[in-house]
C-alpha cells in the first residue's frame, strides 16, 4: 500500500509539472507573438545644437606683412692682397680673426728695402736725364749763336762779292778778286749750313732728353707706388676675417692676406616667390618703398633691425625660382654678416579687407555665417592674403556678419548653433610671469653673462629682466632650451 501511495503521488506531481510546462510554453508563445505583431514606440527626435565661436566681420585698412628668411651680408667686403712680393716685417696689433681696425691703419708692412733701392736708383737716373736736358739746352743756345754769326758772315761775304762785281763793271776790279769774293761767300754759306745742322742736332738732343726725363718720371712713379704698396692700409674701418699671414713670411704678388668686412654697412638678402615679388613692384616697375624688419633670435631675446628694400637680383639663379631681393639695413645693432634672420616686409596697404582666423575659411573658399533663427549660412569670399594663422578676405554682404572662426565636418549650412561671440575689445593677455628660485635665477644669469654671441645691448636687457622679482615664462623657457635644461 505504501508503494502504491508513493507511486500515485509521483504520477500526480509529474502530471502537474507537465501541465505547468505546457502552460509556460503557451505563455511564452503568446508573448513572442504579441511582441512581433505590435508596432514599436518611436521617441520624438531632437535636433542637435552645436556651440560655435563667432567673430564679427569688420572691414578696415590692413598692411599685409610678407615673411621670409634671409642672410645678413656686408655691403663692403674687401680682400686684402699683397701688391708686391717680399717678406712681412710688421703686422697690426689686431691683425687676427675678428680684429677691429680703423680706417688708415697700417695692417701689413712688407720689407721696403728693395723698393727703396729702386726708387733711389731711378731718382739718380732722373737726375742724369735732367742734367742731359740742361746740357742739351746750353748746346742749343751756343749752336744758335754760332748760326747767327755764320749768317752775319754770309751777309758780309755776299756784300763783298757784290762790291767786287760792281767794281768790275766799272772797270776797276779784276776777275781774280771777283772769284775770291765768290769763293768766300760760298764758304760762308757752307759754314752757315753746318751751324744749322748743329742747331738741329741740339734740338733733337733736347727732345731725347725730354723723353728720357718722361720715362724716368714714369719709372720713378711706379717705383714709388711699389714702395707705398709695401704698407697695406685699411681703406675703411671694419673687422678682419680669415687672416693667413704672420710676420717673417714671404708673400707673393697678389697673395690673399685677409678679408676686411664693414660690420656697420649691412644688408639682408632673401628669396621670394614670383607672386610675392609681383606684390612688391611699384607702378613704374621698381620696388616699392617698403619697410623691412629683420629679427635674430639670440638666447631668448629677438634682436631687431630695420631697413628698406634696395634692389632685386638680375636673374632668378640656377635651379631657383622666384626672385632674390636685397634690403639695406639702416639700424642693425648686434648683427654680423652670415646671421640667418627672419625677414618681414610691409606690403602696400589693402583697403576694406576683413581679417579672420585661417580656420574660418573652408577649402571651397566659403565661410559660415550666423543667419536667422541661429542657423548657419554659407557665404563666398575672396582670399587676398594669408598671414600666418589669419587670412585677409573680401566678400559681398560679409560686413557686420558673425563668422564661425573654427569649422568642423559637423558644421554646414542650416545647422542650428549656439553662438559664443568673441569680444574683440579685450586686450591680449599679459605674458605669464614666474617667480624664480635663487639657484635657478643664478644659473640663468651665469649663462647669459657667459654667452659670447649675444650683443651687449640685448644682454643688458635680459639681465635687467632676470633681476626683476617676476620673469616672463617664455623668456625663461627659451634660455633654458639653449642651456639644454
Amino acid at each position: 500500500m505504501r508503494f502504491l501511495r508513493q507511486s500515485l503521488i509521483g504520477v500526480f506531481l509529474a502530471a502537474i509539472s507537465l501541465g505547468l510546462f505546457v502552460y509556460a510554453v503557451f505563455v511564452v508563445q503568446g508573448a513572442i507573438y504579441q511582441r512581433l505583431t505590435e508596432e514599436p514606440e518611436v521617441s520624438p527626435a531632437r535636433e542637435r545644437v552645436f556651440a560655435v565661436n563667432l567673430q564679427r566681420a569688420e572691414s578696415r585698412t590692413i598692411i599685409p606683412v610678407l615673411e621670409s628668411f634671409g642672410e645678413i651680408t656686408s655691403r663692403r667686403t674687401l680682400e686684402l692682397r699683397a701688391a708686391v712680393a717680399g717678406r712681412v716685417i710688421e703686422l697690426h696689433e689686431n691683425f687676427e680673426d675678428a680684429g677691429r681696425v680703423q680706417s688708415g691703419d697700417i695692417l701689413v708692412r712688407i720689407d721696403p728695402a728693395e723698393m727703396q733701392a729702386a726708387v733711389d736708383r731711378l731718382s739718380a737716373d732722373l737726375a742724369d736725364a735732367r742734367a742731359e736736358a740742361r746740357d742739351a739746352g746750353r748746346a742749343l743756345d751756343l749752336g744758335r749763336a754760332e748760326q747767327e754769326a755764320a749768317e752775319d758772315q754770309v751777309a758780309l761775304r755776299q756784300q763783298a762779292y757784290t762790291r767786287q762785281v760792281d767794281l768790275a763793271n766799272r772797270g776797276v776790279g779784276t776777275a781774280a778778286a771777283i772769284e775770291t769774293a765768290e769763293l768766300n761767300a760760298a764758304a760762308a754759306r757752307s759754314t752757315l749750313l753746318a751751324r744749322r745742322q748743329d742747331v738741329a742736332r741740339a734740338e733733337a738732343r733736347i727732345d731725347q732728353a725730354s723723353t728720357r726725363i718722361s720715362r724716368a718720371l714714369i719709372a720713378l712713379a711706379e717705383a714709388e707706388r711699389n714702395l707705398a704698396d709695401t704698407a697695406i692700409k685699411a681703406p675703411f674701418s671694419g673687422t678682419l676675417s680669415d687672416t693667413t699671414v704672420v710676420a717673417g713670411r714671404l708673400v707673393a704678388t697678389g697673395e690673399r692676406l685677409a678679408d676686411l668686412i664693414d660690420p656697420t654697412d649691412l644688408e639682408v638678402s632673401f628669396q621670394v616667390s614670383t607672386a610675392q615679388y609681383v606684390r612688391l613692384l611699384a607702378p613704374h616697375g621698381g620696388l616699392i618703398d617698403a619697410r623691412v624688419s629683420a629679427a635674430l633670435d639670440v638666447t631668448g631675446v629677438d634682436v631687431q633691425a630695420t631697413g628698406v628694400l634696395s634692389r632685386v637680383s638680375a636673374g632668378a639663379g640656377d635651379g631657383q625660382t622666384g626672385r632674390r631681393i636685397f634690403a639695406r639695413l639702416t639700424h642693425a645693432p648686434g648683427f654680423r654678416p652670415g646671421d640667418f634672420v627672419t625677414v618681414q616686409i610691409e606690403e602696400t596697404p589693402l583697403e576694406n579687407v576683413i581679417s579672420l582666423p585661417a580656420s574660418a575659411l573652408g577649402a571651397d573658399g566659403n565661410v559660415l555665417v550666423l543667419g536667422a533663427e541661429e542657423r548657419l549660412e554659407v557665404l563666398p569670399v575672396t582670399l587676398l592674403r594669408r598671414q600666418g594663422d589669419t587670412v585677409l578676405v573680401r566678400g559681398a554682404d560679409l560686413e557686420g556678419r558673425d563668422v564661425v572662426t573654427t569649422r568642423t565636418p559637423l558644421l554646414g549650412p542650416g545647422a542650428s548653433v549656439r553662438p559664443l561671440r568673441q569680444n574683440a575689445g579685450l586686450a591680449e593677455p599679459a605674458p605669464q610671469l614666474l617667480e624664480l628660485s635663487a639657484e635657478r635665477r643664478a644659473r640663468l644669469v651665469a649663462f647669459v653673462q657667459g654667452s659670447s654671441g649675444m650683443p651687449q645691448a640685448a644682454k643688458a636687457r635680459v639681465l635687467a629682466q632676470l633681476a626683476e622679482p617676476e620673469v616672463p615664462a617664455q623668456m625663461v623657457a627659451r634660455i633654458e632650451s639653449r642651456m639644454g635644461g
